[in-house]
């Protein structure tokens, strides 16, 4: 019975078949695909078996032209065997600073059909960085009087790295008057304090070097040291004492240069110089000082340089307060950066070509849309949407991609071309938004019969005319283009024999 089916009944139910099996491994398709890797592997390392894992089989891998999203430079797709591979350098410490998880995310891009296959790829942190103290030399001045169990803060080593492979303990070398402890900031990272655990003799003894040494979690582990010299002086009664232990203030991101950000206070009960305070940083990173200035007088803090919550959204600054005894007294500022809408939405367009078929069916993809916004939030919440009487529609595929499809019926003949503005805007106030235009020009397919002026002709002919000569015209039109439209003329159907008629006439 098979057998016998015609050619086009076996088309159908095969092109059935296609689609149903299709719609089984669309969804399979669309899930996201992650892979884990570690920083600093060399050019042409392998990722991940991407074709193989998008369940594309090699000789698919010519006509779907798979390719990594263009705004990403470190990865790149093998054409022999569709292999996920690294085309440039991976610094996890330059891509994704301190943050804990480093994630790389981005869209393959596949034609026939066009879609998007969204890719995650982890970076692993290597222990590639040690830790670092800005000086080999630390002093100190302590007071002969200071009491036991004192602490001193020490200069913090700094380690781009993150996890265990970043700074994870200090080591004081060994000394009968002083030990470590080590505590954390707010935001994890950790700093060494001294603790005067025996009293301190200036004519005993007025000097006493250290050394320090920060160590990673690594391995093999990495370390460096820095020296410590402690310098024990006469003391006054009474060291300074901060009105808080730690100020916080929240500021916006488009704070003006020169705008106060906050004022932290030391009291000392003592007179004259030995109550003169005077404000310093204390374990701050050359970031931080580019952006803020501490009033050495008065405790303002000030900034200095623009703020940007995207680069960065929290600063935690150490301020020490000095007498003119040389007595010290230490607190911390936990400044928080509030986010802006000053950040445009960007559109980035894909497409297979600029012409798109007026017979295509309803729903087709005719490009692919991408959106990103560096702000967080609500101003980063990006709607993408056209306007205008289009036979096209956005369909939103992920958070961030959308897909632009055909939604009514195309005829060349009435609309020969398109001009498609896409707008993204963001939910931010006052909103900010972005235009990218995509122009598709309608490609013609046979589908207008040719037409006849009249429906009928009558014509009056004179008997005995010689051959030859003209009796009649008719003209048809069709408004299809290039072979579509053009028109040639034969004769049907007439009440002479078909012998006897091309005896008479012809056209």
């Amino acid at each position: 019975m098979g057998n016998r089916l015609g050619p086009k009944l076996q088309a159908g139910r095969r092109r059935m078949l296609f689609l149903f099996l299709l719609s089984l491994f669309r969804p399979a398709l669309s899930e996201q695909i992650r892979y884990t890797i570690p920083e600093e592997l060399t050019r042409g390392s392998l990722v991940g078996k991407l074709a193989k894992d998008l369940g594309l089989g090699l000789r698919d891998l010519p006509t779907r032209n798979l390719r990594v999203s263009a705004e990403k430079k470190f990865f790149t797709v093998s054409t022999d065997n569709g292999d996920l591979l690294v085309s440039d350098r991976i610094d996890r410490e330059q891509v994704c600073g301190r943050k804990s998880v480093c994630v790389l995310e981005f869209e393959m891009v596949a034609e026939k059909p066009l879609n998007f296959f969204h890719i995650t790829v982890e970076i692993q942190d290597v222990n590639d960085n040690p830790p670092t103290f800005s000086q080999n030399v630390t002093e100190l001045e302590i007071s002969e009087l200071t009491p036991t169990g004192a602490t001193f803060a020490l200069e913090s080593a700094q380690d781009s790295d993150v996890g265990v492979n970043s700074l994870q303990q200090y080591y004081l070398s060994p000394d009968p008057h002083f030990s470590l402890i080590q505590k954390e900031n707010p935001d994890g990272s950790r700093y060494p304090e001294l603790v005067l655990k025996a009293p301190l003799d200036r004519e005993e003894q007025s000097c006493h070097h250290l050394v320090l040494m920060a160590v990673d979690g690594g391995e093999p582990t990495r370390s460096c040291t820095t020296q410590i010299r402690v310098v024990v002086v006469d003391a006054n009664d009474n060291p300074p004492v901060f009105t808080q232990d730690v100020y916080r203030v929240s500021v916006s991101e488009n704070l003006p240069l020169g705008s106060s950000v906050l004022r932290v206070m030391a009291t000392d009960l003592d007179e004259g110089i030995n109550a003169e305070i005077a404000y310093t940083f204390i374990n701050v990173d050359k970031a931080v000082r580019q952006l803020f200035k501490l009033d050495s007088k008065t405790g303002e803090l000030t900034t200095v340089g623009r703020l940007d919550f995207e680069e960065r959204e929290s600063y935690t600054i150490g301020v020490e307060a000095k007498d003119g005894g040389h007595h010290t007294a230490h607190c911390k500022i936990q400044i928080d950066i509030l986010d802006e809408n000053d950040n445009v939405p960007e559109i980035t367009l894909d497409s297979e070509s600029k012409y798109i078929k007026e017979d295509t069916e309803l729903g087709t993809v005719v490009a692919l849309i991408k959106t990103h916004d560096l702000d967080s939030g609500f101003n980063g919440e990006v709607l993408c949407q056209i306007k205008g009487n289009f036979p096209f529609k956005i369909v939103q595929d992920t958070k961030n991609t959308y897909k632009l499809v055909t939604e009514r019926v195309l005829d060349r003949e009435k609309t020969p071309e398109y001009n498609v503005t896409i707008t993204a805007t963001d939910k931010g106030k006052p909103p900010l938004s972005s235009k990218r235009s995509l122009s598709l020009k309608v490609s013609d397919v046979n589908d207008n019969a040719p037409v006849f002026h009249q429906a009928s002709y009558v014509v009056h002919v004179p008997e005995n005319n010689p051959p030859g000569t003209s009796i009649a015209q008719v003209n048809a039109l069709d408004p299809d283009l290039g072979p579509n439209g053009q028109v040639s003329y034969s004769i049907l159907a007439s009440d002479l024999e078909p012998r006897a008629l091309s005896s008479y006439v012809s056209v």
